[in-house]
C-alpha cells in the first residue's frame, strides 16, 4: 500500500489533494487537526494520512527507471550518493509510519462489525438514505486495518465529509455587477437569508450592495425588506412586473452585488415557477441558490429540488438547521443532485445566524 500525508487549511482541500494524486480508490487512514501557531504565523491546518492499494506512480515506473539510469551516468558519484541517501531516509520514514500504525490496538473483525452495525443504526436514525449508508460502511471496511478505538469516530466523520460538496461565497469588487437570486418554496426563510448575506457583504466584504424584491404576493414581504434596507442603508427597489426589473438593474449598475428576493412558490405550481423565471431571465442573473428547509423530509426535498431545476440553480442553502433533530437529508440531497451546499442558517438573528458551509461541520451534525 502507498501511504502519503496531505496538509491543507480545510479538510475539503486536503481530501481533494488526496483524490487528485492517489485517485478515487484512495482511502483516508486517519485525520488530524493541527492547531494554529500564532508565533509562527500559521493558521489551523488539517492533516490527512491516506493510502492506496496500487502503486499510484506505477504507470511512470519504466520512465523513471530510465531517467535514473541516465542520471547516474551523467552525474558524479557524490551527488548520486546524496540522492540515494534521501531516498533511503524517505523510505525509512514511511516504514516508521506503517510500523506505528500496526503497533496500535486495532479492532478485531467481530469488534469492527459491531462498531459498523452501530454506525448504520445511527445513520438510519439521522435519516440518511440506505444507498449512502452502504457507501460509508464500505469505505470504512476498506480502512479496517488502520481503524482503532481512538480514531474510529474521526474516520466516520472523515468519510461522511468526503461525500459532502461545499462552495465558498466568492464575491469581490469587479467592474461588472454580480446578481444573485434566492429561490425556494414558501416559508423557507429566503428574505431573512438575503438580509444576512447583504449585511455580511457590506460590512465584512466591504461591497456596495443593492436589493431587488419581486415578492409582491406575500403580505408584508416588501415592508420587511424595506425596513431592513433603511436600517442597514442598503439601496432597495421593488419590481412589480418582469419588464421593470431591467430598469431597476440599470439604476444599480455601479453596485458590486445585487440580491434578488423572489416570492415563495410551491414546487407543484409550475405556472407560478415559470412566472418567477421570467423576472430572473430579465435580470440576467449570474447565480441562483435554492433555499431548502432542513426540517422537511428527504422525499419533499427531492421533489422540490427536482421541480426547481427550472431556475438552473447551482448550489443549495439549508435553512432552519436548529429546528430539526436529524440532518441526514442534507447528505441525501447533495449526493442525489450532485451540487454543493453554500450556506446553513440556524436562527432568525441578522446577520449572526448563518454559516458558510463546511463539509466537516455538516458531517458532525449528521453523525
Amino acid at each position: 500500500m502507498q501511504i502519503k500525508k496531505y496538509l491543507a487549511p480545510t479538510l475539503k482541500e486536503a481530501t481533494e489533494k488526496m483524490k487528485s494524486e492517489l485517485g478515487k480508490e484512495a482511502v483516508i487512514l486517519s485525520t488530524r487537526v493541527i492547531p494554529a501557531d500564532s508565533e509562527l504565523g500559521k493558521g489551523r491546518m488539517f492533516e490527512i494520512l491516506a493510502g492506496v492499494e496500487h502503486d499510484y506512480d506505477k504507470s511512470n515506473k519504466d520512465e523513471k527507471e530510465s531517467n535514473i539510469e541516465t542520471s547516474i551516468k551523467k552525474k558524479d558519484f557524490a551527488k548520486e550518493l546524496e540522492l540515494l541517501t534521501q531516498k533511503i531516509y524517505t523510505s525509512q520514514k514511511t516504514d516508521k509510519v506503517i510500523s506505528e500504525k500496526k503497533s496500535q490496538s486495532f479492532f478485531s473483525k467481530s469488534e469492527l462489525e459491531e462498531k459498523l452495525k452501530n454506525v448504520v443504526e445511527i445513520l438510519v436514525s439521522r435519516e440518511v438514505q440506505k444507498s449512502y449508508i452502504i457507501k460509508i460502511v464500505e469505505q470504512l471496511k476498506r480502512t479496517h486495518g488502520f481503524i482503532n478505538p481512538n480514531n474510529f469516530d474521526e474516520n466516520v466523520i472523515s468519510v461522511i465529509a468526503s461525500m459532502i460538496k461545499t462552495d465558498a461565497f466568492g464575491v469581490n469588487k469587479k467592474d461588472k455587477v454580480k446578481t444573485i437570486a434566492l429561490v425556494g418554496p414558501t416559508g423557507v426563510g429566503k428574505t431573512t437569508c438575503i438580509a444576512k448575506l447583504a449585511i455580511i457583504s457590506k460590512i465584512i466584504h466591504k461591497l456596495d450592495v443593492g436589493l431587488i424584491s419581486i415578492d409582491t404576493y406575500r403580505l408584508g414581504a416588501i415592508d420587511q425588506l424595506r425596513i431592513f434596507s433603511e436600517i442597514s442603508k442598503i439601496e432597495m427597489h421593488v419590481a412589480y412586473e418582469a419588464d421593470e426589473i431591467q430598469k431597476l438593474m440599470n439604476k444599480m449598475k455601479k453596485k458590486d452585488l445585487i440580491f434578488i428576493d423572489t416570492a415563495g412558490r410551491s414546487q407543484n405550481n409550475m405556472n407560478q415557477l415559470k412566472e418567477t423565471k421570467k423576472y430572473l431571465t430579465e435580470a440576467n442573473v449570474n447565480e441562483t441558490i435554492l433555499v431548502l428547509n432542513s426540517s422537511s423530509s428527504t422525499r419533499t426535498l427531492y421533489d422540490t429540488a427536482e421541480k426547481f431545476k427550472i431556475f438552473n440553480y447551482s448550489s443549495f442553502t439549508f435553512s432552519k438547521i436548529d429546528e430539526t433533530p436529524a440532518h441526514g437529508n442534507i447528505l441525501n440531497v447533495i449526493n442525489k443532485f450532485d451540487l454543493p451546499v453554500k450556506f446553513l442558517t440556524n436562527g432568525q438573528t441578522i446577520p449572526d445566524d448563518i454559516l458558510a458551509a463546511d463539509s466537516e461541520f455538516i458531517a458532525k451534525i449528521i453523525y
